[in-house]
């Protein structure tokens, strides 16, 4: 029998993916907005594919927002976009 992987839905392009092939950001109540490579500290979590394009849609489409039911600043998005370019590996 295999084993079910867990889909996440990409908060940028809508796609469902598995967990590994995603990166998520969290919220949680003592930490601003920032990105969990992990996968495992606790709070919200949204999830976006692994590449800049979904950031940006979901920037534009306000993914991140309705996933944290807030309105989140410029800043996070340039944060995210700076954390997304540094860790990134493509």
């Amino acid at each position: 029998m295999t084993k079910k992987l867990p889909l996440r839905q990409c908060v940028g392009c809508g796609e469902m993916k598995s967990k590994k092939e995603m990166m998520r950001v969290l919220k949680s109540e003592n930490e601003p907005i920032c990105l969990d490579m992990t996968g495992k500290k606790n709070g919200r979590g949204a999830y976006l594919c692994k590449s800049m394009t979904c950031l940006q849609k979901a920037r534009k489409n306000k993914g991140l927002e309705r996933s944290f039911k807030m309105s989140i600043p410029a800043e996070v998005y340039d944060a995210l976009e700076k954390e997304f370019a540094d860790g990134s590996t493509e």
